[in-house]
């Protein structure tokens, strides 16, 4: 009984210390209470066995799971990860990789680390770590991989159908913030920005510094892809380009102390030089504060396709046992006081799916120099570029592994030796349509969710005998469509499968060296800043 009215105590006095005075206290203490009894009877009672760690997290997320998708419980491990990640550095293995139920996929093995002096490839199913089984696994099997550097594990994978083993010696592993920058054309500097972790703005400026002396004397800062990260140093690579003291992002919420204004606080390395930023689809977070500010004080030229549009600013906050509440505190404005937040997470429609704002209802702002720029959806570059686009049938290649699977299927199928000589021509495009087909691609879209839903509610109405004959002339329509398509966006599918090709061959560097040359959005770029008068005419 002592425990049963201590825990509810406990909490509410946690409550009052953190909770905003506008609550209701009454309220939060008596759904508590309810909850710690609920939780209680259930562990005490139920028919068979339940763990009260599972059940608790599946509440969690399930209190969660309505609010927007950036606010999410931390357990001890994720926590590590967050860490590791904005440091930059950590130990294992040195890849990317993917979870799945019974095995581990390697996405991307970076060049020289572990992974790839033990002679995995992108591609390669880990099933069997040590002597666990992953397909006995309950736990995030990726843990395994991880251990003090020096320490060897041995993994066995499959390889196009075969089982074959590696021993892979740990050691640690650092994720630059710029993997790669080059001079071209011996006067245009290329640096690539990937993620905005704590040394982004040490490696940016560095790049810089070198590229300028290297002769050096406009630039293009390649933002495409990259998720975002840190919220300030997102303000310090601005502050490169721009003076001390420029407004570089507002950010609101309803409780007070998170309404702050971030300025720049340091002396710039150039503010003349011309600029161009790329940005894509994938572009969201902090690279859409770098994007949306340079853009609204009219320092930099932005070309590619629409950004993300991810407007809005989380925290950690601290639980006990190590976990942590990564929480949505504001929104996040650009310097002419737009919000660039595409989905509404707060306003639903009758699938409990967000509401993407329309592009009617845009608001308009100025930049600096008066140019009409908009709200709503993300950065909308001065240059837009078919390639650089994410359409529904690109993106739902990218979520199915499409992609990823046929890279893997045409590495072991042809012999590349030098990336200057890689060509994906017309019958290749032509073989990862026949790949599309003999793996039974489908994805679904939202014309067809929507039709489903009439179908569902024409069967309730005893109506479905009726009109099935339509509906089912209907959908070989949408297939027909869906086939099309894919067709009518062969030059952003090409973009990706060259991308995703090129790194089993050459990893990153092999890419972006390819991509200065033959990449749309990069010639682009340097055609742009190339011509002076067009560049201004641009900005001005």
């Amino acid at each position: 009984m002592k425990k049963r009215i201590l825990v509810p105590i406990i909490a509410v006095g946690i409550f009052f210390t953190t909770v905003s005075f506008k609550s209701d206290f009454f309220e939060i203490a008596k759904q508590i209470e309810i909850f710690t009894t609920l939780f209680k009877e259930l562990n005490m009672n139920y028919v068979d066995e339940v763990t009260p760690a599972t059940l608790m997290d599946k509440a969690i997320k399930g209190m969660l799971e309505d609010l927007d998708p950036y606010t999410v419980y931390w357990n001890e491990q994720q926590v590590e990860d967050a860490r590791i990640n904005n440091s930059g550095v950590y130990t294992g293995i040195g890849a990317s990789a993917r979870t799945e139920k019974d095995k581990i996929i390697i996405v991307e093995p970076y060049k020289d680390y572990p992974a790839d002096k033990a002679g995995l490839k992108a591609g390669d199913e880990i099933v069997k770590i040590g002597d666990i089984n992953l397909a006995n696994m309950q736990d995030d099997a990726g843990e395994l991989l991880k251990g003090a550097p020096g320490s060897k594990v041995e993994v066995t994978f499959k390889r196009q159908g075969k089982t074959e083993t590696a021993t892979i010696t740990r050691g640690e592993v650092e994720l630059k913030a710029v993997p790669f920058y080059k001079l071209i054309n011996n006067d245009v500097g290329y640096i690539v920005l990937s993620q905005f972790n704590r040394k982004t703005t040490t490696e940016t400026k560095a790049a810089l510094v070198d590229l300028k002396s290297q002769g050096a004397t406009k630039i293009i800062l390649d933002l495409r892809g990259n998720p975002g990260g840190l919220l300030n140093e997102a303000i310090n690579i601005v502050n490169l380009f721009v003076n001390k003291g420029e407004v570089i992002t507002t950010t609101k919420s309803v409780i007070e102390k998170y309404n702050q204004v971030y300025k720049t606080k340091s002396e710039p390395v150039d503010t003349e030089i011309p600029l161009v930023v790329l940005v894509n689809g994938r572009s969201a977070s902090a690279s859409e504060i770098v994007s949306g500010g340079l853009q609204d004080l009219d320092r930099a030229v932005i070309v590619g396709a629409r950004s993300f549009g991810k407007g809005l600013v989380q925290r950690p906050k601290k639980l006990t046992y190590g976990t942590q509440l990564k929480v949505t505190i504001s929104r996040y404005y650009t310097p002419s006081g737009r919000c660039i937040q595409a989905l509404d997470y707060w306003h639903r429609d009758e699938n409990g799916d967000a509401v993407r704002k329309d592009a009617k209802e845009y608001n308009a702002f100025k930049t600096k120099g008066g140019r009409t720029v908009y709200d709503g959806g993300g950065i909308l570059p001065d240059v837009q570029l078919e390639s650089g686009v994410y359409s529904p049938i690109t993106t739902a290649l990218l979520k199915d592994n499409a992609i990823f699977d046929y890279a893997t299927k045409y590495y072991y199928s042809h012999q590349l030796t030098d990336w200057k000589s890689f060509k994906f021509g017309e019958a290749d495009f032509q073989d990862f349509l026949k790949f599309l087909k003999d793996n039974n691609f489908e994805y679904e879209t939202e014309t067809e969710k929507k039709f489903a839903e009439g179908l569902k509610t024409a069967e309730d109405d005893d109506l479905n005998k009726e009109i099935s004959a339509s509906y089912a002339q209907l959908m070989k329509s949408i297939d027909g469509a869906k086939d099309k398509a894919i067709f009518d966006k062969k030059v952003e599918i090409e973009s990706l499968l060259m991308d995703e090709i090129l790194k089993r061959y050459f990893y990153r560097e092999g890419l972006y060296n390819y991509q200065i040359e033959h990449n749309p959005e990069i010639l682009e770029a340097v055609a742009v800043l190339n011509d002076a008068g067009r560049y201004r005419k641009i900005l001005k």
